[in-house]
């Protein structure tokens, strides 16, 4: 066999052999599984209902963002840095939806993968980006939502620092690795 196909086969294994390991260590210290489940299951209904407002008030400020033409003066507003930094502009928008919305920048990555193709030193960058970086204010709004933390006054533009960190190194790297 391959090792692919090891792997394959391996991998579809995981899941079900990890439930049947909790199954029989729960049943082996012998806790109530289903009431447990079912406890867990009700316990994250809450959760998720405690944390929508957040979510809906970040999605919210997010479209509100791209629709009002914003994102589009700012991302003219630094194409000059970028083009004099020898860095493609379009790593802008990456770099400025990601710690907002993943999937706000998953759409900008399409776009840039349509016009620009897939092997372009645009398109590496912001794969990079994408896979290094984190969607800060959704998890913020979740976490923090979640626990009822309301004072975030150091989280927040630490987050920022270290999304803005990310992204350079992310950028620097693939441009010295090409």
């Amino acid at each position: 066999m391959k090792m692919v196909e090891i792997i394959n086969y391996f991998s579809k294994l995981v899941i079900p052999l990890f439930i049947l390991f909790v199954v029989l260590y729960g049943y082996k210290s012998k806790v109530k599984l289903y009431e447990s489940f079912v406890s867990g299951a009700k316990e994250g209904f809450e959760i998720s209902l405690r944390v929508l407002p957040y979510i809906v008030a970040i999605l919210i400020a997010v479209k509100g963002f791209q629709a009002s033409g914003a994102f589009d003066l700012l991302k003219k507003g630094f194409s000059s840095l970028f083009t004099f930094l020898n860095i493609p502009a379009e790593i802008f928008g990456i770099a400025l939806l990601k710690p907002l919305s993943n999937s706000a920048a998953v759409g900008v990555f399409v776009d840039i993968l349509k016009t620009s193709g897939a092997d372009s030193l645009v398109a590496k960058i912001s794969a990079v980006i994408l896979g290094s970086a984190e969607t800060t204010f959704y998890v913020l709004a979740v976490y923090l939502g979640s626990v009822g933390i309301k004072k975030s006054k150091y989280l927040v533009p630490v987050c920022i620092i270290s999304d803005l960190i990310g992204i350079i190194i992310a950028i620097f790297v693939v441009k010295i690795l090409l």
